[in-house]
C-alpha cells in the first residue's frame, strides 16, 4: 500500500467540482421526480411505502452511478501511457488498484448521503438512527463490486470508448437491475431478469434498511460473490497488461 499515491488519487476526485454536481443532482432529482409521479400507482400495486422503497433504489443508483466513472480515468491513463510509466516505478500493482477503488468509494458515499438527506427533508422519510446507518453504510459497503467493475471497464476500454461502456453499464444496471426504476413495477419476466443484476441486490440492502425488504443477508452474499469475480477479473487484466510492458 502506498499512502502517498492513495491520497493523490482521492484528492484528484475531490477536486473535480463538475463531477460532484452530477453525483449529487442526478440521483436526487430522479428520486424526487419518481416519488411524486409514481407514488400512488406503484404503492397501491406493491403494498409498499413508496418514498421509503424508492430511497433504497436511488441511493443505490447514485452510488454505482459515480463509482463506475472511475474507469474513465483508468482508460485515459492507459491510453496516454501513464499506467505504463507507473509500472516501472516502485508503485506496486495492489497500491495502484486500491487507490482507484478508494477514489470510487470516496465519491459514492456523498451520493448515497445526498439521496438519504432529500428523503428525510423533502419526502418526510423517518427512520431510527440505526436505520439511516444501515441504509447509508450498507449501500456504501455494497458499492465495492461496482467500483471494481468501473476499474475493469477502464482496463478494457480506450479513452475514446470508455464513456460508451460506462453509459451502457449505467443503463443496464439502472433499468434492468431495478435501481433507476423500481422492480416492483416490472412484469414478472423483467423481475426475473433483475435478480441476476448486482444493482438489484444493492437496492435490496436499502430496502431492508427501511423495512421494505428482507434482512439484506442474501444481498450481502450475492454482492460478495460479485466482488470476488470482478476482483479476480481486474487482477487478471492488470497482470496481462503488465506482461506487455
Amino acid at each position: 500500500m502506498n499512502p502517498g499515491f492513495l491520497l493523490f488519487e482521492v484528492r484528484r476526485v475531490v477536486r473535480a467540482r463538475k463531477f460532484w454536481i452530477i453525483a449529487f443532482l442526478f440521483p436526487t432529482l430522479m428520486y424526487l421526480m419518481q416519488a411524486n409521479l409514481f407514488r400512488g400507482d406503484i404503492a397501491d400495486r406493491a403494498g409498499v411505502d413508496f418514498s421509503e422503497y424508492l430511497l433504497g433504489n436511488l441511493a443505490a443508483f447514485g452510488a454505482f452511478f459515480v463509482a463506475l466513472n472511475v474507469g474513465t480515468r483508468v482508460a485515459i491513463e492507459r491510453s496516454t501511457g501513464w499506467q505504463r510509466q507507473l509500472r516501472i516505478t516502485p508503485l506496486s500493482a495492489p497500491s495502484y488498484l486500491v487507490a482507484k477503488l478508494a477514489a470510487a468509494m470516496v465519491v459514492a458515499l456523498p451520493a448515497i448521503a445526498a439521496v438519504a438527506l432529500v428523503g428525510a427533508l423533502v419526502e418526510g422519510v423517518r427512520l431510527p438512527a440505526a436505520g439511516w446507518l444501515h441504509l447509508v453504510l450498507g449501500i456504501w459497503a455494497g458499492t465495492l463490486p461496482f467500483a471494481l467493475l468501473g476499474v475493469f471497464i477502464g482496463q478494457i476500454a480506450t479513452a475514446e470508448s470508455v464513456q460508451v461502456f460506462t453509459t451502457m453499464s449505467h443503463m443496464l444496471l439502472g433499468i434492468l437491475g431495478g435501481a433507476l426504476f423500481p422492480s416492483v413495477a416490472f412484469p414478472e419476466w423483467m423481475q426475473a431478469v433483475s435478480t441476476v443484476m448486482p444493482s438489484r441486490w444493492l437496492a435490496e440492502i436499502g430496502h431492508a434498511a427501511v423495512g421494505e425488504g428482507g434482512s439484506g443477508a442474501t444481498a450481502a452474499v450475492v454482492l460478495a460473490g460479485w466482488t470476488v469475480v470482478l476482483g479476480g477479473a481486474v487482477v487478471m487484466r492488470y497482470v496481462r497488461d503488465s506482461a506487455r510492458v
